[in-house]
C-alpha cells in the first residue's frame, strides 16, 4: 500500500537539467565523486549475471555452461556480498534453505529431458506476505508474526513451483504492506529493518514491495513477485528502474497472501525487462476456487506473444496533462521527451484530466481499505500457526513490545481498523460505490469518449530520502490510484532518470487488457532502452 494520498504533500528541489536522461537513455556513469567504494567492485560491476534475462539463462543452461544450481549459488553469493555486506541493501528478509535442493532436482529433470517451460530453473524472490508451505516464515515483516509458518503454498506459489522456478527467498517490505501508520517509512519493518534503494543508498525504495524492487534492481535474482493495493508494485518498480505489472484484480489468485483489500489487492511480477515480466506473469495466472475473483478471469496462456516492437503504432493514448504542471521541472522535461518518443513511434497523444475527475475519491478509498483490512486480516490470522489470531492481538503485541515494533512510528491505522464494523456497514458500502465503481466509470468514460487504447503518464515522482523521524513525503507525479481503485491492470516501464534516480512511465487500461499494455510497454522499452543497473551511490553529494 502506497500512502501518498494520506500524507502531507511535498516536493524535491529542482535539479539541473543536465542530469535528465530520457529518450535514448544512453546513461553516462555516475560522477566520480558519487562512485561506490572500490572494495565493492567485484560484487557490483563485474557480477557475471548482471542484467541477465530469463531467455539468456535458459540458453546457458541448455548449453551446459550453467545449471540451475550454479545459477542459484551465484545469486546466493551476490546476496551475501551486497545485501548483507557491502552496500547492505537489506532487501532479502529470509533465504530458502531448500533452494539448492530444489535446483538440483530441476537439473536432474533437465538431464532426463523434462523441461517444464521458460521458468525451469529460474531463481525468484517473493515478498514476505505470500505463503510458502516450506521452512520459510510468512510475516508481512511484522515481529508479531515471527514464527508463522504457512501450512501450504499460496496458489500463485503452487503455479510458480509447477513451472519449475527456484524460490530463492523472501523479501523485506513495508510492514503490513504499509498499512500500519500514516507516518510510516516505506521499506521498514520491525522484523526486517530498513531496505535501501540500490541507485542512491539513502533514498527510499518505496513501498510496500520495497525488498522485491531493490533486490531485482540490484541483480540479487532473476525476477521477483510483489503485491499491490495502491502503488506497491508500480512505485517500487519505478524508483528502482524496473518493469512492474499490476494485473487486473482477479487475474492472479490472492489466496494465501496476507491481505489488505479484497477489492484492490493483487500480486504481480517485477523484472528488469518487459519480456521477463511477461514470462513470469504467464505462469502465475489461473482460476482458484479459494478466490472467487478469479472465476471470471481471462488469462492468456503466454503473454510473451504480445512483445511487439511496433506496438505503439496507430495507438491512441490518453496522457494525464496535469503532470506537465508538476513542481519538478526536470521530471516535466523528462516527460516531454517521453511524449516525443511515443509520437515518433506512431502513437497519437490525447491530453486528458483523469486525476481531476478522481480528486475527491481518496478518502473513500481509504475507508474501503480500512474495513476490508480488518475483515481480511482477521480471516487470515484465524487460520495461522502463530499465537496472533486477529488484529486486536496485533495491536496488543505491538503495545507490549513497542521498543522493537514502534521505534519510529505508531499503529494508528491498525487501531482505526479495530473500530470498524463488518462489510455490511453503510459507511463501507457507500465508500465502495465512490471508490471502485466511481473510478471504473471515470476511466471507462474517458477511454470511450476519446477512443483510447490506454491511459498513460508518470508512474510517480523521484524517490524520497529515507526519513525514519518524519516518515515518507510526496514527490508528486503519482498515477497508481486510478487503476488501483478500479482494479484495472497497470504496467510501468523505465523512462529515464534525474541525478541517477530512475523514474517510470505508466500505461493502464480496462480489465484484462494486460496483453495490450504489454505490447505498448515493450514497444516503448525497445525504443528507449532506459533500464540501467544501479551504481550503489551513497548519496547525491557523493
Amino acid at each position: 500500500m502506497l500512502r501518498k494520498d494520506f500524507i502531507k504533500a511535498g516536493s524535491l528541489a529542482g535539479l539541473a537539467l543536465t542530469s535528465v536522461l530520457a529518450a535514448s537513455c544512453n546513461t553516462a556513469p555516475a560522477p566520480a565523486e558519487q562512485q561506490k567504494d572500490s572494495n565493492d567492485n567485484d560484487t557490483t560491476d563485474n557480477f557475471e549475471l548482471n542484467e541477465i534475462t530469463i531467455a539468456a539463462l535458459q540458453d546457458k543452461m541448455k548449453s551446459g555452461e550453467y545449471t540451475a544450481r550454479s545459477i542459484a549459488e551465484r545469486y546466493l553469493k551476490r546476496i551475501e556480498a551486497i545485501d548483507k555486506k557491502g552496500p547492505k541493501l537489506n532487501a532479502v528478509i529470509e533465504l530458502n534453505p531448500d533452494a539448492l535442493h530444489i535446483a538440483d532436482k530441476l537439473d536432474k529433470e533437465r538431464q532426463a529431458g523434462k523441461l517444464r517451460g521458460p521458468m525451469h530453473g529460474i531463481p525468484v524472490l517473493i515478498k514476505d506476505n505470500i505463503n510458502t508451505g516450506d521452512k520459510m516464515m510468512t510475516t508481512a515483516g511484522a515481529l508479531a508474526l515471527k514464527g508463522n509458518h504457512a501450512p501450504d503454498d499460496a496458489f500463485i506459489i503452487k503455479q510458480l513451483r509447477a513451472a519449475g522456478a527456484v524460490i530463492l527467498g523472501k523479501t523485506n517490505l513495508s510492514e503490513w504492506a504499509n498499512f500500519r501508520s500514516s507516518r510510516s517509512t516505506s521499506g521498514w519493518s520491525s522484523r526486517g529493518g530498513q531496505t535501501r534503494m540500490p541507485y542512491i543508498l539513502d533514498r527510499n525504495p518505496s513501498g510496500s514491495s520495497s525488498g522485491t524492487g531493490a533486490g531485482i534492481a540490484a541483480n540479487l535474482c532473476a525476477v521477483g513477485i510483489g503485491t499491490e493495493t495502491d502503488g506497491s508494485i508500480v512505485s517500487p518498480s519505478s524508483v528502482s528502474g524496473l518493469v512492474g505489472i499490476k494485473p487486473t484484480v482477479g487475474l492472479l489468485s490472492r489466496s494465501g497472501i496476507i491481505p489488505i483489500s479484497k477489492t484492490q489487492d493483487t500480486a504481480g511480477p517485477m523484472a528488469r525487462t518487459v519480456a521477463d515480466a511477461a514470462t513470469l506473469l504467464s505462469v502465475l495466472t489461473g482460476v482458484d476456487a479459494n478466490d472467487p475473483a478469479t472465476a471470471d478471469s481471462k488469462p492468456e496462456k503466454d503473454y510473451t506473444v504480445f512483445l511487439d516492437s511496433k506496438g505503439l503504432k496507430g495507438k491512441r493514448l490518453g496522457f494525464e496533462k496535469s503532470f506537465l504542471k508538476g513542481a519538478n521541472e526536470d521530471v516535466v522535461a523528462l516527460l516531454n521527451k517521453t511524449i516525443d518518443v511515443l509520437k515518433a513511434q506512431g502513437a497519437t497523444i490525447v491530453e486528458i484530466d483523469l486525476l481531476g475527475k478522481l480528486k475527491d475519491m481518496g478518502k473513500a478509498e481509504f475507508t474501503v481499505l480500512v474495513y476490508e483490512f480488518k475483515d481480511g486480516l482477521n480471516k487470515y490470522l484465524a487460520g495461522s500457526t502463530n499465537q496472533i489470531k486477529n488484529i486486536k492481538d496485533v495491536v496488543e503485541f505491538n503495545k507490549n513490545n513497542k521498543d522493537r515494533t514502534m521505534p519510529y512510528f505508531k499503529q494508528e491505522t491498525l487501531e482505526l481498523a479495530l473500530t470498524k464494523g463488518d462489510l455490511n456497514s453503510k459507511e463501507y458500502l457507500d465508500a465502495l460505490k465512490i471508490s471502485r465503481d466511481g473510478t471504473r466509470k471515470a476511466i471507462d468514460t474517458v477511454m470511450k469518449e476519446s477512443n483510447l487504447d490506454a491511459i498513460c503518464g508518470t508512474t510517480n515522482g523521484l524517490a524520497c530520502t529515507i526519513d525514519l523521524a518524519n516518515g515518507d513525503y510526496d514527490t508528486g507525479f503519482s498515477f497508481s490510484s486510478p487503476a488501483a481503485m478500479a482494479g484495472y491492470p497497470h504496467i510501468t516501464v523505465p523512462m529515464g532518470a534525474v541525478h541517477h534516480l530512475p523514474i517510470g512511465f505508466s500505461f493502464f487500461g480496462k480489465a484484462y487488457s494486460e496483453g495490450e499494455l504489454i505490447k505498448l510497454a515493450y514497444a516503448f522499452e525497445q525504443a528507449t532502452n532506459c533500464r540501467q543497473k544501479p551504481e550503489f551511490v551513497k548519496n547525491l553529494l557523493g
